[in-house]
């Protein structure tokens, strides 16, 4: 007989689908479409594109081709027209579901809880035109979802989201692999000027994490949700005795942590690598507000 689904414990797809409608209740940085190129977006950046940014007065050096004749003709002034450029925005969720994740002592796993913001992102990139794929990290061989664009895209990418899930809470007693390794796959899946994002409580990060981010960040924009459990920001000293739902038992040592000075955030901050706390026990509700503050990291 199969085993009951435990929330917080267990990742369900149709829950992770359930989240998109989190993603309109606060203004999103919707950029404007292009109807010529579906999954376009615009970017702030000016450019060569198609799309007009601005009339300004004629400055020497300036392309004659993009002389506006109306705005010249009705002040007598030469005036030009500038671009934005136009881009596809590839997105990359990585999900962190090595053994250290799958952990947690109030509402959910931090695994859980990385995959619940990531589909958040997820689904409000789509809705701007992005294309979304995912690499889910686990102890054994990693998830992926090619980036592509739309609905049907995020659908998948949750569906593979949920099943890697489950494979890890099954090989859950294996050590955990460098993260280094699979953060320089999913970069290496990403198209130049592309963006991942990644969920993760940064254990065992590796010997050649610093040395990767530091490489990956000249070709592609990373930002971290940095998942951690109430236990580890406020755990009063001493030792607690835990078993898992497979019944391995072990214990757990509290000590109380300054959340202002986290040693994790310190390595990314110093990497240059924007980085948003998430807290486990918070609900999809008080976190998607949060997850806004990535628009303006990009």
């Amino acid at each position: 007989m199969e085993a009951a689904s435990v929330p917080g414990v267990d990742l369900d797809a149709q829950s992770l689908i359930g989240l998109r409608h989190l993603t309109g209740r606060a203004p999103a940085s919707t950029p404007r479409r292009l109807a010529a190129r579906p999954g376009g977006i615009v970017t702030r950046r000016r450019g060569r594109g198609s799309e007009i940014d601005d009339v300004r007065m004629w400055i020497d050096g300036d392309d004659i081709r993009h002389i506006d004749r109306n705005a010249t003709a009705r002040t007598g002034q030469l005036h030009t027209r500038t671009f934005r450029d136009e881009r596809e925005r590839a997105v990359l969720l990585v999900a962190d579901f090595r053994p250290a994740m799958l952990f947690g002592t109030r509402r959910a796993f931090r695994s859980v809880a990385a995959a619940e913001a990531l589909a958040m992102v997820g689904w409000r990139a789509a809705a701007e035109g992005g294309r979304i794929g995912l690499l889910a990290v686990t102890a054994g061989e990693p998830a992926f979802a090619r980036p592509k664009g739309g609905e049907r895209a995020m659908n998948v990418v949750v569906g593979v989201m949920a099943r890697a899930h489950a494979d890890a809470l099954a090989d859950s007693d294996r050590p955990d692999p460098p993260l280094a390794d699979s953060l320089e796959t999913a970069v290496g899946a990403l198209p130049r000027g592309g963006h991942l994002i990644l969920a993760t409580g940064l254990d065992e990060p590796g010997a050649r994490f610093d040395e990767v981010v530091k490489a990956a960040r000249r070709r592609v924009s990373i930002s971290v949700l940095l998942v951690a459990d109430a236990f580890e920001r406020d755990a009063p000293r001493g030792a607690y005795a835990f078993m898992s739902r497979e019944g391995r038992g072990g214990w757990l040592s509290g000590a109380k942590r300054d959340a202002a000075t986290d040693p994790r955030r310190d390595r990314l901050t110093a990497l240059g690598v924007p980085t948003l706390d998430i807290d486990a026990a918070a609900g999809p509700e008080k976190i998607a507000p949060l997850l806004e503050r990535l628009d303006a990291a990009r």
